[in-house]
């Protein structure tokens, strides 16, 4: 009897370990806007509010002043910061917990020009990883390549050092890209593509800076135009199509800006992108396989100037916050502007989406729960979740949403327990 009673023991023990290593291994947010780089939310099904019952925070640990969101990669949880104005500081912790793993720094800070300098100088990439690496973008131009188990330095490229390039006004702004064993990046005077192993650089090429002082703002994609895959970047004054094998342009189009802040990154519709920037207006390019190459084409264009919130595309529509701090939906289709919400926000939205709902994290530490109405702005919910400013890129996982206050991070889950814990560091 004892020797049965013991064997369900240890199979409900096995049972209940492989289930919380099932929930702590759940799908990952491997970098800039999520698995496929377009805000779209997988996975568990979002409960239909926000209140105390349904959402409820795990966990919030301190840090220091950064800009990227936050990124998950099995059980854990990764984050950049700028400590004392000097070093720029990696920190992974536990996802379920919020114990910290590990942390790697270096020094590698820098002030941005004054009219942004307002806002801090505060490192600003979102790392990526592909489950083994992570990489992690500096202000200063340097790509460090970190073990994910441990923090331990892989690999580093200093783009300025080994490109002789001038260092950009803003730092290194874009969010690092993987794919099929490579990194993407928009750094030195160009666009880049390393081994992701080895950091070798495998290509290079100038251009995609301009504006009043160089560097890129957007971050780079992937997407299919005519069945042939193009890496698709966005400099301060001129969208491109690359090829990702040997980097030579296949098509290129300007795109105008105020003081070059192309910020937003290009949105895939089919065979056309959309853009919208500051002191610009919001437009979709069609791309079209020509003989010998491929034209652009303007679609359509409208007066809607967007400014840092890369918009979410619903069922032929695209959500977004604009210069004006408004809301706003367009028809993809046609360029019509369905709506502008009356109501006015803060400075900055990060925003993703599941089925017929979104999700903005508004820069004043508010979550809002909408619909995907193209006939009017529908408020579902909005809740506080921070008394900080929220400037990083909201990170929805498998029922959990993770947010980067200007000093700190913290852990929430939709239909989770309702422990909180707090870990100050």
């Amino acid at each position: 009897m004892k020797s049965l009673f013991l064997k369900i023991v240890i199979v409900l023990v096995v049972f209940f370990l492989v289930g919380k290593s099932a929930v702590s291994a759940g799908p990952d947010w491997v970098g800039w806007r999520g698995e496929s780089r377009d805000g779209t939310v997988a996975g568990r099904e979002w409960p239909r509010d926000l209140g105390e019952a349904k959402l409820v925070r795990k966990w919030r640990v301190t840090l220091a002043e950064g800009y990227p969101g936050p990124i998950v990669s099995g059980d854990r949880v990764f984050t950049v910061e700028t400590q004392n104005k000097e070093n720029e500081v990696v920190r992974a912790f536990h996802r379920d917990t919020g114990k910290q793993l590990w942390e790697r720094g270096w020094s590698g800070s820098m002030k941005v020009p004054f009219f942004a300098a307002k806002n801090g100088s505060w490192v600003r990439s979102t790392p990526a990883t592909d489950g083994r690496l992570l990489f992690v973008g500096g202000m200063r131009e340097v790509l460090v390549a970190l073990d994910v188990e441990t923090g331990k330095v892989r690999w580093r490229f200093d783009f300025g050092a080994k490109l002789k390039s001038d260092l950009p006004s803003f730092g290194f702004v874009c969010s690092p890209l993987v794919d099929e064993g490579s990194v993407y990046v928009q750094a030195g005077g160009g666009i880049c593509k390393l081994d992701a192993v080895s950091g070798d650089l495998l290509w290079h090429t100038p251009g995609g800076g301009g504006g009043m002082s160089g560097g890129a703002f957007s971050s780079p994609i992937l997407a299919s135009i005519s069945g042939s895959k193009q890496l698709i970047v966005q400099g301060r004054d001129e969208l491109k199509g690359l090829n990702p094998q040997s980097g030579s342009v296949l098509w290129h189009q300007p795109v105008k800006a105020f003081r070059g802040m192309n910020i937003v990154t290009p949105v895939p519709y089919g065979d056309s992108f959309f853009t919208t920037t500051y002191g610009g207006r919001s437009i979709l390019w069609g791309i079209e396989e020509a003989e010998g190459g491929y034209g652009v084409e303007q679609s359509w264009v409208n007066k809607l100037q967007g400014y840092m919130c890369t918009p979410v595309v619903v069922d032929d529509h695209a959500y977004f916050h604009l210069k004006s701090q408004r809301a706003a939906c367009v028809d993809l289709r046609s360029g019509e502007i369905r709506w502008v919400s009356d109501q006015r926000f803060g400075k900055y939205w990060s925003l993703v989406a599941q089925g017929d709902r979104l999700l903005a994290l508004d820069e004043r530490g508010d979550l809002i729960l909408f619909k995907a109405n193209p006939e009017a702005f529908e408020m579902i919910d909005r809740r506080k979740v921070s008394e900080e400013e929220t400037w990083g890129h909201l990170t929805v996982v498998d029922g959990e949403i993770y947010i980067r206050e200007l000093n700190g991070l913290s852990a929430w889950r939709w239909n989770g327990e309702t422990h909180i814990s707090l870990h100050k560091q």
